[in-house]
């Protein structure tokens, strides 16, 4: 939980939203298995879990096998992600417990922050919205922006590129293990946020509220040799 000492500004910090920012697995699971029963091809809550946080393109093959054709993938993901933000504006949602501390407090002390998500635009908008985050951002990257998901680095590496701020400056938050590899991959330090706490990032915890008040500057810090 951040405290009262001061961070020094030094990059910035990429972040991802879905389970990082905010516990949306609900809403995103609420909104699959309604559009994936109207298709008649119903999915369990065990194969949504396996494909969390991948973007559509790469879930409905899984899932719809031959029929996956460029067009239905488009017009089944459009209407899962349109019911997805019919119910985050009819129920609302929530900051993880730390995330609003820790976006107010590194935007105070001068760090550069981004969304960089694999989610679609229109979702990014919404969340931020209902959140009240939005000013706290000077980059989105969404799913149009890049053309692969993660664990390619394209994401983190365009972010950045946005911010004007050089991969071995980023501080990239995630909470799946194929966000922590694409940070890897971009050359960038990582904190992963998940229930056990065991994410291979540079830094792993079960929630924000661990992190020390000098957590984001020390992983910018130069290593001895």
């Amino acid at each position: 939980m951040p405290c009262e000492n001061d961070l020094q500004m030094t990059g910035a910090v990429l972040w991802d939203m879905d389970g990082t920012l905010v516990d949306s697995e609900e809403q995103h699971w609420l909104s699959w298995r309604d559009t994936m029963a109207a298709e008649g091809m119903p999915v369990t809550r065990e194969q949504f879990v396996e494909t969390f946080g991948m973007r559509n393109d790469a879930i409905l093959p899984r899932w719809l096998g031959d029929r996956a054709t460029t067009d239905i993938i488009q017009r089944v993901g459009d209407a899962k992600e349109e019911l997805y933000r019919k119910l985050v504006r009819r129920d609302g949602l929530a900051p993880l417990a730390g995330a609003a501390e820790w976006l107010e407090r590194l935007k105070e002390a001068g760090w550069r922050q981004a969304i960089a998500s694999s989610a679609p635009g229109a979702n990014v908008e919404v969340v931020l919205e209902v959140l009240g985050l939005a000013g706290l951002f000077e980059a989105i990257v969404s799913a149009e922006d890049v053309t692969a998901g993660k664990p390619d680095p394209q994401v983190f590496l365009t972010a950045a590129s946005r911010l004007g701020v050089g991969p071995s400056q980023c501080i990239v938050v995630e909470d799946a293990a194929a966000g922590v590899e694409a940070a890897r991959r971009a050359g960038m330090r990582s904190i992963g946020v998940s229930r056990d706490g065991r994410l291979a990032a540079d830094l792993a915890v079960s929630s924000l509220r661990e992190l020390a008040p000098d957590a984001f500057e020390n992983l910018l810090k130069p290593t001895s040799v």
